[in-house]
């Protein structure tokens, strides 16, 4: 008897210090770990967070690891090109690390070495595999997933209730001039003679991630008149003479009640427009229409603060199932290096998103 309340009470101490670590998440804005395309993975089996990002490492990455999402420490490099079945040659970019059925899959773009016509932007995505979140990850195939005819980036997944799973890409500006009321306005100003443009596709993925199934579905792209109401906030760095590209990027998607939810990054990367909106569908290949209540994470600096560059997030849920955003800024305090940011994700009662954030926690 003595034994059975011993063993409950050990039970009972294990699970309240799992708790009292969840409800002690409390990230100090900007986390000391220098990526930008942050993505965070909760593994159940070792009952860690595990963030991976662009940056760190040559051609290839690295990841963090943390108990609480407070304190992060780095364990290394979790992929490289230094392997056989390597196809990416530089440019690695956006990681993101899935557990299915007992493995780990890496999806990163790279730039393509098969590059005949020596395109500057040969973009593509794969797929690496592991036994542990750890790495090290080793590339399925000696190629990309596959050749949509164009530069791609920022895979993101979505395991569908129905088995099925979808992939999401972005289509990158190169060599993608597109026409619009931005586009002929800017040419009107003397700004720039063509618009770039970048745009979100959704495809479903073959279970054992080799291949896609069925053409690509084009599902968001920027505004193409300038009285839409998204048309300001995503045409930022063309307005502002920055340069002649509108991205459409860094998509992630998740599903609550019905309704399915694409956030986005729109604007330049590297600059201090960098913001991020979402849409929303009953299906996970659309049609998606824009929030009204788009961007809903942005710079502060109009209002005070000191964080610029604001994008590229994903989501991750934390042991208590409270739900954080995770995204890269740059401060006035920290410079020009892009640092991962972790904020709370809040869905009203009428399913509107709310990112409660950029906050900041430096010291004077």
């Amino acid at each position: 008897m003595k034994l059975h309340l011993l063993i409950i009470g050990l039970l009972v101490f294990q699970v309240a210090c799992k708790q009292s670590v969840s409800e002690q998440v409390q990230p100090k804005n900007p986390l000391d770990v220098p990526f930008g395309d942050p993505f965070v993975l909760y593994d159940k089996p070792s009952d860690r967070y595990y963030m991976y990002g662009t940056g760190g490492v040559d051609n290839g990455f690295v990841v963090y690891v943390s108990d609480d999402m407070t304190s992060w420490e780095k364990e290394g490099v979790a992929y490289t090109n230094e392997q056989e079945h390597a196809w990416g040659v530089k440019d690695f970019w956006a990681p993101e690390v899935y557990e299915y059925k007992g493995k780990y899959y890496l999806f990163y773009s790279a730039h393509w070495k098969d590059n005949p016509t020596n395109e500057i932007e040969n973009f593509r995505i794969g797929v690496a595999e592991s036994d542990s979140p750890l790495g090290p990850f080793i590339d399925q195939s000696s190629g990309p997933i596959f050749d949509p005819g164009y530069p791609i980036i920022d895979a993101n997944l979505y395991f569908a209730d129905n088995g099925k799973v979808y992939m999401y890409y972005s289509r990158c500006c190169y060599k993608h001039a597109v026409d619009s009321e931005i586009s002929r306005w800017a040419k009107k100003e003397g700004m720039f003679d063509s618009i770039e443009e970048s745009w979100i596709y959704g495809v479903e993925l073959a279970a054992d991630f080799s291949r896609v199934v069925g053409e690509p579905v084009l599902l968001l792209r920027p505004p193409v008149n300038m009285d839409d109401q998204q048309s300001e906030w995503e045409s930022r760095s063309v307005t502002s003479g920055e340069v002649n590209r509108r991205w459409t990027e860094g998509s992630y998607l998740f599903k609550e009640g019905n309704t399915y939810y694409m956030m986005y990054s729109a604007n330049y990367f590297g600059g201090e427009n960098y913001a991020v909106g979402y849409a929303t569908s009953t299906h996970p290949l659309g049609p998606f229409d824009k929030s009204p209540n788009n961007p809903i994470l942005q710079k502060n600096t109009t209002e005070g603060g000191i964080v610029t560059g604001t994008g590229h997030n994903s989501l991750v849920t934390d042991r208590s199932g409270t739900t954080w955003c995770v995204y890269h800024a740059r401060t006035n305090k920290t410079g020009d290096q892009r640092l991962a940011f972790i904020d709370r994700l809040v869905i009203d009662k009428q399913g509107n998103l709310r990112v409660d954030g950029p906050t900041v926690n430096i010291e004077d």
